[in-house]
């Protein structure tokens, strides 16, 4: 019994100063950290750090357009709870700026991701302007980016994996939103994510990858969910000719529609662009209703869709 109780000292001891020394910068909206706003605290960050730097969140909702630098390198935030610690903003493409010019869907960002090694845990990341057309949560553009258990709340235009060169992780993730909600150039995996639709009618994703790169969007044991009407939502659509959008064993619900993807006004996009599935379940997985230019992989292929493969010499999670 007093063994015991030495032990449970001991890990008390352990955690407590695990605890302490865990994060280099808190951010609480309340005064109790070092910073207030987390802008401040991605600003204190040395320039092209090689060693990662912690940033605790603590609960709160952060209203910050943020910008994390490309010199602000190897960057993790954590949240104290991804329900209750936010960072949102609330601009949108048809907006004016000081000078009576529309912002844009990229000027509509709340979150942009310049710097490389990012990683993001327990937070929620949204764009609250509402359903006002094109408004970004977040647009990133560094490599080796990685976000877990982290919500994307938005409509037209949640996500933009934006970097033509960068590599990201999305790890038991929720993104929501409309239209094209998922969309950019990058290569980007999403594993064990949840996928809500709540427009009338949508698109999940609009890929934009380019001829050269080898992976575009790849999905993996995610559930595909939403309040939109029965057969209403496209899995994608080639914002760019060569397109690349892969779901591997997700679960669709019956919004997604039996063709399941669109070929966005664009007849040539179909000899270019790449969609494919494997192993689909539930009320949306259609594999004879797809369109014929659409590919069911074999089994075989799977072995070209690890992360080892698509990430190459990048293991998502491993210590910097």
């Amino acid at each position: 019994m007093i063994k015991k109780i030495f032990v449970l000292i001991q890990m008390f001891f352990i955690v407590g100063a695990l605890t302490a020394q865990d994060y280099d910068f808190v951010v609480a909206i309340d005064g109790s950290g070092d910073f207030t706003t987390v802008q401040d605290a991605i600003d204190a960050v040395p320039n092209l750090r090689k060693n990662e730097t912690r940033i605790l969140i603590k609960n709160g909702t952060y209203k910050e357009k943020l910008v994390l630098a490309a010199s602000k390198t190897n960057i993790t935030f954590v949240g104290e709870d991804v329900n209750q610690t936010i960072l949102t903003y609330d601009d949108y493409a048809s907006k004016q700026n000081r000078f009576g010019e529309e912002v844009g869907t990229s000027g509509s960002s709340a979150f942009y991701i310049f710097g490389d090694g990012f990683t993001a845990r327990n937070i929620t990341f949204e764009n609250s302007a509402g359903p006002v057309g094109q408004a970004v949560a977040v647009r990133v553009d560094g490599d080796k980016v990685m976000f877990e258990n982290c919500r994307f709340l938005g409509y037209q235009d949640t996500l933009y994996p934006h970097g033509k060169n960068s590599r990201q992780y999305y790890k038991n993730c929720y993104i929501e939103g409309t239209v094209d909600f998922i969309f950019g150039w990058s290569t980007a995996v999403f594993e064990g994510c949840e996928i809500f639709s709540k427009g009338e009618s949508g698109y999940l994703t609009a890929a934009s990858t380019l001829e050269e790169t080898a992976y575009g969007f790849v999905f993996i044991d995610c559930k595909l969910t939403g309040e939109s009407p029965k057969h209403s939502v496209y899995l994608g659509r080639p914002w760019r000719p060569f397109a690349q959008t892969v779901f591997i064993n997700c679960e669709m619900g019956e919004h997604i529609k039996p063709e399941g993807w669109h070929n966005w006004n664009k007849p040539d996009a179909e000899k270019t662009s790449f969609y494919a599935e494997y192993g689909s379940t539930g009320p949306g997985a259609n594999p004879d209703a797809r369109v014929t230019w659409a590919k069911e992989l074999k089994k075989n292929e799977l072995s070209n869709y690890t992360k080892e493969e698509i990430f190459g010499d990048w293991k998502p999670g491993q210590k910097k």
